[in-house]
């Protein structure tokens, strides 16, 4: 219960099913995918009943159950084989042969020298070109421009001798106070037309036709141009790029040498991880037969006396790509193989065990590891037993809770009475619906009544009553079968 109740702290995980349309999914709150919410399940809830995906039955969970079992430490193997597989792809990304690597360094040498030729030093070069165009492409036009300007400012009557004028006007008047102000500014704005006409005659005498520049100018954007379009979008990715080749080309130089380190570092590195493998296989298949016969002792006490559990353990033979616990002699197959009844061979879990029989085999690998998720729900765990059997099964469901919370499908008196909540599902009819309705039993005399009918199919059976009490731990209940 302490697991589950630090899990439900930081996980709240619901999904609405309305009655048309689509489902919803979420996690504290917020909309995650079905598979989302299906994996975060898996970690919290273990299920183990007929006809639902049994967590027992994939191959990495037997592997982490006998891991758990023996206690044994993958890590180290895990690492290594990261190791191999990092080498592997780094050897891979320097460019295959001596050949391959000769044509890559051709190809990257013409495409610098192209770029080195093309003397990149400014991103903003092709605006600044782009400008210089248009200006000498229109110098006719801008030159007649200019000069028209420097007629109206500067000609005969023009602006600047009108403003002149006028600032003698007012200076002449006298020591107004109001008009020496204007005059004062008349006399600025002369100051600055004088200077506006000399930039303007300045502009218009440099506007000339040029069409060698014009064309040098549009030689050069053209290939501007073809380099953006091979090499980068913007001019600051092409001068990148050129930096780019020059690292590549410095890497495929050294390539020779870098293989030959990676190579040595490989076959160090192969040698950890077959060593890390070897151990890890020889403690699987060490602890192996002594995980069999702890579940084998438990599977007999929870009705299955016949039965017989034993663990196959083989190597891996996909090597280190395969996944983080692949080796070349790791024991990395591991399958739960059972034989649950007199005479017959040893089969995998999946294609032998029913419902009932894998969720006790669950139950009782449960007794013997420790860890799992902080919720367990068996299905079926006492088909087809009773008596004492039946017994060892709900004492066994009770030690499973300990540390977690187990939820129970049942049809046994022997199992509900250990549990300590007891909840009753019934079906009935209602306007002609079926309708669902899941009910807590918490009052002492209905529990003892609820047992009863398990029992006898009758709750006022006082024989039946009087048993419940004993299995509930009751023993004062008087001849009409009322517990006081």
């Amino acid at each position: 219960m302490d697991a589950f109740s630090s899990m439900a702290k930081r996980w709240c995980l619901s999904r609405v099913i309305p009655s048309s349309g689509r489902s919803r999914a979420y996690r504290n709150g917020r909309p995650v995918t079905a598979s989302e919410l299906a994996e975060i399940g898996g970690r919290l809830v273990e299920i183990h009943g007929q006809h639902v995906a049994q967590q027992l039955l994939g191959a990495s969970a037997q592997r982490r159950a006998l891991d758990a079992f023996a206690g044994i430490d993958t890590t180290a193997m895990r690492e290594a084989a990261a190791a191999v597989r990092k080498l592997r792809a780094d050897i891979e990304a320097i460019g295959g042969d001596d050949r391959t690597r000769a044509r890559t360094l051709d190809l990257l040498s013409f495409q610098l020298t192209e770029l080195d030729d093309a003397e990149l030093d400014d991103p903003n070069e092709d605006d600044t070109l782009r400008a210089l165009e248009n200006r000498l492409a229109d110098a006719d036009a801008l030159r007649a421009a200019s000069r028209g300007a420097l007629a109206d400012l500067a000609g005969d009557g023009a602006a600047r001798d009108r403003v002149a004028s006028a600032h003698a006007a007012l200076t002449a008047i006298g020591d107004d106070q109001g008009l020496r102000t204007v005059a004062g500014r008349l006399a600025a704005l002369v100051i600055e037309l004088d200077e506006l006409i000399a930039d303007l005659r300045s502009e218009a005498d440099a506007l000339v036709d040029d069409p060698a520049r014009l064309s040098s100018v549009q030689q050069r954007r053209k290939v501007l141009t073809g380099l953006r379009r091979k090499y980068g979008a913007t001019l600051s990715e092409v001068i990148a790029e050129r930096e780019h080749l020059r690292v590549q080309i410095d890497d495929l130089s050294s390539a020779d040498e870098r293989v030959e380190r990676l190579t040595a570092e490989l076959v160090e590195a192969e040698r950890v991880w077959a060593a890390e493998a070897s151990r890890v296989g020889k403690a699987r298949r060490a602890a192996a037969p002594g995980l069999a016969a702890a579940v084998g002792d438990h599977l007999s006490a929870l009705g299955m006396p016949a039965a017989r559990l034993n663990i196959a353990v083989s190597s891996g033979s996909a090597g280190p790509d395969a996944g983080p616990d692949a080796g070349p002699d790791d024991g990395n197959d591991v399958v739960f193989m059972l034989a649950a009844n007199p005479g017959s061979s040893a089969q995998p879990l999946a294609r032998v065990a029913s419902g009932g029989e894998l969720s006790r085999t669950m139950l009782a690998l449960r007794l013997v590891l420790s860890g799992g998720p902080p919720v367990a729900v068996f299905d079926e765990v006492d088909a087809g037993i009773g008596g004492s059997a039946a017994l060892s099964v709900a004492g066994a469901l009770a030690r499973v809770a300990d540390d977690r919370q187990v939820l129970v499908v049942t049809h046994l008196a022997q199992v509900a009475a250990r549990a300590s909540t007891h909840v009753v599902v019934s079906k009935h009819l209602e306007e002609g619906d079926t309708r669902t309705e899941v009910a807590v039993v918490d009052d002492a005399g209905d529990r003892i009544a609820e047992i009863a009918r398990m029992l006898s199919g009758s709750a006022d059976s006082v024989a039946a009553r009087r048993h419940a009490a004993e299995l509930l731990g009751m023993t004062a209940i008087d001849a009409s079968g009322v517990a006081h």
